[in-house]
């Protein structure tokens, strides 16, 4: 899953096969639609993106620029080249939602049964 939010908290590897740990989001460039969001000043709010669709609004997603991507690695320390790509919401989705902050999951309990997959990267 990738997270699309201004900053907060992820349950995330630093590599893959390494185990999770509760990282800090660091702040959104200011270049990039994550930014643009977090000027908005709305907690959280969706977007609907399916042409036909508020016109306005999807012309100016239109234009590419950067968007984060944080899924189950995330590494800080190179975080522009790791997680940020150019692209154009109103291109790439159908909708967006935005939550401004995000907190960590929290891995349930469960018992693992022999001969079921990992539940990687939890490892419960």
């Amino acid at each position: 899953m990738q997270r699309h939010t201004h900053s907060g908290t992820v349950m995330a590897a630093s590599d893959w096969d390494a185990p999770a740990e509760v990282k800090t989001v660091k702040p959104s460039r200011p270049d990039s639609y994550e930014a643009w969001c977090h000027a908005v000043g709305v907690e959280r709010f969706l977007i609907d993106l399916r042409p036909g669709h508020n016109g306005a609004l999807r012309a100016d997603l239109h234009e590419p620029r950067l968007e984060r991507y944080v899924g189950v690695v995330y590494r800080p320390d190179s975080e522009r080249l790791s997680h940020y790509a150019h692209a154009s919401l109103s291109q790439q989705y159908d909708a967006f939602v935005w939550f401004d902050r995000t907190r960590a999951v929290t891995p349930l309990a469960t018992e693992v049964r022999a001969g079921e997959d990992d539940t990687y990267p939890f490892g419960l």
